[in-house]
């Protein structure tokens, strides 16, 4: 019997420049997104809310445009089980460039291409991965790209490992299980 430990992501180790990663979860953004993001952010841009505003908009085709704080957000969150889910620390990003129009209904993806990795001068148990992340919609029209560098944990250095809790019943084991019948197998 093995046990898997709870791991997600990468380590420093794992990242390999010019790899490129597709990120494995899309997100259909809703209205109901695009109305909350509006609103908590406090953007007053009617071109998020306002649909008689917006159908005077010629780069929108005349729709309601997705905020694009909610597109950053999405697309970072998208790419984060690949590329940062073991950072430590976002340090930089730039070259953030919107390049088509998101809309209520469509579906975002993300890939990643790691550009630049070293390890960290004043951190021994980290590095630093520098990527360029994109967004893409269903049809693939890219939506939003930017340059992103995070520093990385070492798989050495144990942080975001070894975090879940020993259960105070003992591990479970199918053997157990068998032997008093609780699996609805009888004895």
């Amino acid at each position: 019997m093995a046990t898997h430990p709870a791991t997600l992501g990468r380590f420093f180790e794992d990242y390999v420049v010019g790899d490129v990663y597709q990120h494995p979860l899309g997100r259909t953004i809703s209205e109901a997104d695009n109305t909350w993001i509006t609103l908590l952010s406090m953007n007053t841009n009617q071109n998020h809310f306002n649909a008689h505003v917006a159908e005077q908009n010629p780069i929108t085709e005349g729709r309601v445009i997705v905020n694009s704080g909610l597109t950053v957000a999405v697309v970072l969150g998208i790419s984060v089980l690949d590329m940062s889910q073991n950072a430590i620390s976002n340090l930089a990003f730039t070259d953030i460039k919107m390049s088509h129009p998101l809309y209520a209904g469509d579906t975002l993806y993300a890939e990643s291409l790691c550009t630049d990795k070293r390890e960290s001068k004043s951190r021994p148990y980290a590095g630093i991965i520098s990527m360029i992340t994109r967004g893409l919609n269903q049809d693939g029209d890219e939506i939003i790209s930017w340059r992103r560098s995070v520093m990385i944990a070492t798989r050495a250095s144990g942080i975001g490992q070894n975090y879940f809790p020993d259960a105070k019943t003992g591990p479970l084991e199918l053997s157990a299980l068998v032997s008093t019948g609780t699996n609805g197998v009888a004895k």
